[in-house]
C-alpha cells in the first residue's frame, strides 16, 4: 500500500479519489508537522495571555480568546478556552438528513487534514495525525449531508466529524460523540475510535475552528464528481463514437481543418478523439448522397468541447481548492505584525460553488446530448433503417423503448438539478455572515448530476452496442473502427454477453464500467491514449 505524504501543497484529484474510495497509509510530511508546531505555539501564547497589545492588554486573537461569529467582541478566559473549543463543536454539529457516503467523509477527512498541514491553522499536529489514523484504520464518522451554507465553510459537516474525534477533559462521554462506522457496524464514536485503539483529543486553543472553520464537505464533492466527470467525457466520447458508426454517420465535420476555424481546446480535442475511434470504420461515410447528419452527431465536438470546457475549469478551481488553507483565523508568522492572527474570508464557499454549479451544467448537457443520440438509435425512421426500438422483425418484445425513456427521465431531473445554488445567499449569524455561498447545495447535486449522466451515457453505449450488432448480423463484411471496435467488445465483455441479463442490470453493469474506467481502459489498450479535460 502506498503511503501519501500530507505537506498542504501537493494533493491532487487522483490521491483523493485513491484515499477516498479504499483504505490507505496517510502521513504528515515532516516539513509541515514543523509548520504546524510553530503556528500552534503562538497560538497557545496568546491563549496563555503571554502577547500583549499597544496598550497592555492581552492581544485579542478571534476565537482563542474571543467568542465566534456576531460574538467576536466578547472576551473569553484563559481557563474556558479549551471548553470554548468544545462547545463549538457541539453546538454546530447540527446537521440533518441522510449521511454522506463513506467516500465523501473520507475525501473530507483527507482535506481537511491537508489544510490543516499548511501550518496557518495554529492547531497541533496531533489533529492531523488522528484523522490519518481514522483514514488508515477506517473509522467513518457519519456525517449528515444537510445544513452547511457553504459559508463559514462548512461548519455543520466538520461539527460531525469534530464530535467523534474530540472529547472532554471529563472523559469519554460517549452521547456527546456522534456516531461513526467502523468494522461495517454503526457505533458512537468514542465506541469505534477505542476500538480502532485511535486515542480522542481533548481541544486546544483554537482547535475547534481548526476542524471545523472550512470549505472541505463541498470540496470532497466537487474533487470527486470532477475526476468522474474527466473520466466520463472519455465514455460519453466512446459512446459518440459507437453510435456514429450505427447511425452511419458522415465525419467528415471531425475534419481537424473545420476545428481550428473555431479552435475551442475542448472541440479540437473532442473531434481527435472521434477521429481516432471510427478511423478504419466501413459503416461512416456509406450512405450515398448524404452530406451531414443532425446536430446530435454533427454538433458533438462543439458540445463536448464545451462540456470539456467547463469540467477543465472546475477542475482547475478543484485543484487549487484542495491544496488551500480554508479557516479563519490563519496564523501568518512570516507577516511583520505584532497579532499574527489575521481574519480573512477563505473560508467561503463561492469558488467552490460555482465551480460546482458550472460542472453540473456542463456535465447536464453531455447527459442530454446522449439521450438525442440514443432516441435516434431507437426511432426507426431516424436511425438509417435500424429496427424501430432496436426490436428484430418479428421478436416478442420491446426493445429499447424503456432503457430510452429511463435516459429521458434522468436527463430531464438533471435540468433541475442543474439551477445553480450558488446564486442565492441567505445571511445567517445575525447577519455578520451576511453572505453565504450554498456550495454544499451546488456539490452534492453536481454529485447526482455526474451520476444520473454516467447512467444515460450507459444506456446510450447499450443501444449503440445493440445497433452494431444488428449492422454485423446484416453484413458480415462489416468493419468497424478501431476504437469502436474494442469499446464493443468490452461492452460484451461487461455484459457477459449480448445483453445476458435485465436492462437494468446491463445498464447499471455499464454504467459502474465508466466510473471504474475499465470501459476506458479496453478502448485505449487498442487506440493509445485519448487526448483527456486536462490534456490542453
Amino acid at each position: 500500500m502506498t503511503e501519501l505524504r500530507l505537506d498542504g501543497q501537493s494533493l491532487d484529484l487522483s490521491q483523493v479519489a485513491s484515499v477516498a474510495r479504499a483504505s490507505a497509509v496517510v502521513r504528515l510530511d515532516d516539513r509541515a508537522r514543523e509548520r504546524m508546531n510553530a503556528s500552534e505555539a503562538w497560538v497557545r501564547s496568546a491563549a496563555e495571555g503571554m502577547l500583549r497589545d499597544e496598550q497592555g492588554e492581552s492581544l485579542p486573537v478571534y476565537g482563542v480568546n474571543t467568542g465566534y461569529g456576531s460574538l467576536a467582541r466578547v472576551k473569553i478566559d484563559a481557563k474556558d478556552i479549551s471548553r470554548l473549543s468544545l462547545n463549538l463543536i457541539r453546538s454546530h454539529a447540527a446537521g440533518v438528513g441522510p449521511a454522506f457516503p463513506a467516500e465523501v467523509v473520507r475525501a473530507m477527512m483527507l482535506l481537511r487534514a491537508n489544510a490543516l498541514a499548511k501550518g496557518a491553522s495554529g492547531c497541533r499536529p496531533a489533529l492531523v495525525d488522528t484523522l490519518c489514523r481514522m483514514l488508515e484504520k477506517g473509522v467513518t464518522p457519519e456525517v449528515p449531508s444537510q445544513g452547511s451554507c457553504g459559508s463559514s465553510g462548512d461548519l455543520a459537516p466538520l461539527s460531525h466529524l469534530g464530535l467523534v474525534m474530540f472529547r472532554g477533559p471529563e472523559g469519554e462521554e460517549p452521547e456527546f460523540s456522534g456516531h461513526a462506522w467502523f468494522g461495517g457496524e454503526r457505533l458512537t464514536g468514542a465506541e469505534a475510535m477505542a476500538r480502532a485503539g485511535i486515542p480522542r483529543l481533548i481541544p486546544g486553543p483554537k482547535e475547534g475552528l481548526a476542524i471545523t472553520n472550512g470549505a472541505q464537505a463541498s470540496t470532497a464533492m466537487l474533487a470527486l464528481a470532477v475526476y468522474d466527470a474527466e473520466r466520463l467525457v472519455l465514455a460519453a466520447e466512446i459512446a459518440a463514437g459507437m453510435t456514429w458508426e450505427a447511425l452511419r454517420g458522415v465525419s467528415r465535420a471531425l475534419h481537424p481543418a473545420i476545428q481550428e476555424l473555431r479552435p475551442y481546446p475542448g472541440a479540437i480535442a473532442c473531434a481527435a478523439n472521434l477521429r481516432r475511434l471510427i478511423q478504419g470504420s466501413n459503416l461512416v461515410d456509406s450512405l450515398p448522397g448524404k452530406v451531414q447528419d443532425a446536430y446530435s452527431l454533427r454538433c458533438t465536438p462543439q458540445i463536448l468541447g464545451a462540456v470539456r470546457d467547463g469540467i477543465r475549469f472546475a477542475g482547475n478551481q478543484a485543484r487549487i481548492e484542495i491544496n488551500a488553507a480554508t479557516d479563519n483565523p490563519l496564523i501568518l508568522l512570516d507577516v511583520e505584525d505584532a497579532n499574527k492572527a489575521f481574519s480573512g474570508g477563505l473560508f467561503h464557499g463561492e469558488p467552490v460553488g460555482m465551480a460546482s454549479d458550472h460542472l453540473k451544467l456542463a456535465v447536464a448537457e453531455l447527459a442530454n446530448l446522449s439521450e438525442r443520440r440514443l432516441f435516434r438509435l431507437t426511432t426507426g425512421n431516424l436511425s438509417a433503417r435500424l429496427p424501430a426500438l432496436l426490436v428484430e422483425k418479428d421478436a416478442a418484445g420491446m426493445g429499447a423503448m424503456i432503457p430510452q425513456a429511463t435516459a429521458a427521465a434522468l436527463v430531464s431531473e438533471n435540468k433541475a438539478l442543474a439551477w445553480p445554488a450558488s446564486v442565492d445567499s441567505i445571511p445567517t449569524c445575525e447577519d455578520q455572515e451576511d453572505h453565504v455561498a450554498m456550495a454544499t447545495t451546488a456539490a452534492r447535486r453536481a454529485r447526482e448530476v455526474v451520476a444520473n449522466a454516467t447512467r444515460v451515457v450507459a444506456i446510450e453505449l447499450f443501444c449503440a452496442a445493440g445497433g452494431l450488432w444488428w449492422r454485423q448480423r446484416q453484413d458480415v463484411d462489416v468493419r468497424l473502427g478501431e476504437g469502436t471496435a474494442a469499446a464493443l467488445e468490452a461492452v460484451e465483455r461487461i455484459l457477459g454477453g449480448r445483453g445476458a441479463l435485465t436492462p437494468s442490470e446491463d445498464m447499471e453493469g455499464l454504467a459502474e464500467a465508466i466510473r471504474d474506467g475499465l470501459l476506458i481502459e479496453a478502448v485505449q489498450s487498442a487506440v493509445g491514449a485519448l487526448a483527456g479535460v486536462m490534456d490542453v
